[in-house]
């Protein structure tokens, strides 16, 4: 009985009618060696190099923890060890002894709000100077990419001045206001509507259909990489944010989270384990984000200018 075509192997390889041998029959060989490639990879001389480098940036996570669940006396000692025992009441202490919970709850709003707005007003202005020609559509797009440009230290004052003209100072809306929409955003959607081929819209307006709804039901679909791009560079930028809602808030009530961390603080004495216990937990929503939109991520920066 002749064997199968897929596990056939010719040692000439000179005649097509030749006696074929199975991978097992080869003499001195070893079955793995003939495996897919994918089974054979090695590790690259870059992993001498970037496993160090992760461990690095994982040290100060560490340090974070283990300070969060130390004693006061065991925070000053040098050099730092390992805690004796686990201080759970650090993150309770943190959590009751401050509005904690109301300041996560409007770094929650303000950072939520900002998301949902950048999506959709990026993703319109994106679509518009990739696919629509009118008057001044470079010269607008050339001005929102020299925006990136200016520091905020530069706009903090004009910012400053509407948001009292508005009326809205020491409030919320007054830290969503200046981030409804951000030029990277505009520029990273406009970037990956060139990408999409232009045949899916001419098909599209042949039957019937109108811009925005050609947005909405055949671009926004394949623009999952980008999109969650926007939204966790947009979540991180606003909630860690430090600067303008340390000017423009004054009472604990609109206060986030990060200027709620710097009240711990005083010019005479800080409790670390108390201070890094609020930190840490300050942190877990956006690890926890960046690790749902990891995959999003790193597969549009990779197809970034890709056309």
């Amino acid at each position: 009985m002749t064997e199968p075509a897929s596990t056939a192997l010719d040692l000439s390889g000179a005649a097509e009618s030749g006696p074929a041998t199975t991978v097992a029959e080869l003499p001195g060989r070893r079955w793995w060696r003939h495996r897919p490639r994918r089974w054979r990879r090695r590790p690259s001389g870059w992993h001498l190099v970037l496993i160090p480098a992760s461990l690095l940036m994982v040290v100060p996570l560490l340090f974070m923890l283990g300070t969060s669940l130390s004693t006061r006396e065991e925070t000053r000692r040098f050099p730092p060890g390992v805690p004796g025992a686990l201080h759970w009441s650090n993150f309770s202490q943190a959590w009751t002894e401050s509005p904690f919970g109301r300041w996560l709850l409007n770094s929650a709003i303000v950072s939520v709000t900002c998301v949902v707005t950048n999506l959709v007003l990026c993703s319109l202005a994106g679509y518009a100077f990739a696919r629509l020609r009118f008057p001044g559509s470079r010269l607008a797009f050339g001005a929102i990419l020299a925006t990136l440009m200016v520091p905020f230290q530069v706009l903090m004052i004009p910012t400053l001045l509407i948001i009292k003209y508005l009326g809205i100072v020491n409030s919320l809306p007054a830290l969503i206001v200046p981030n409804l929409v951000t030029p990277f955003g505009i520029y990273l959607l406009r970037q990956f509507f060139l990408t999409l081929p232009v045949e899916l819209e001419e098909a599209a307006l042949i039957d019937g259909a109108s811009r925005f709804r050609i947005l909405r039901s055949v671009l926004l679909p394949l623009m999952g990489p980008p999109l969650s791009t926007v939204g966790v560079l947009t979540f991180l930028t606003v909630w860690n944010e430090f600067l303008w809602p340390l000017v423009v808030t004054s009472s604990s009530d609109v206060m986030t989270v990060q200027i709620g961390l710097a009240t711990f603080q005083s010019a005479h004495f800080t409790d670390w384990p108390v201070l890094m216990a609020a930190t840490l937990m300050s942190q877990i929503p956006v690890m926890l984000l960046f690790l749902a939109g990891q995959r999003y991520f790193v597969s549009s920066i990779a197809n970034t200018g890709i056309k």
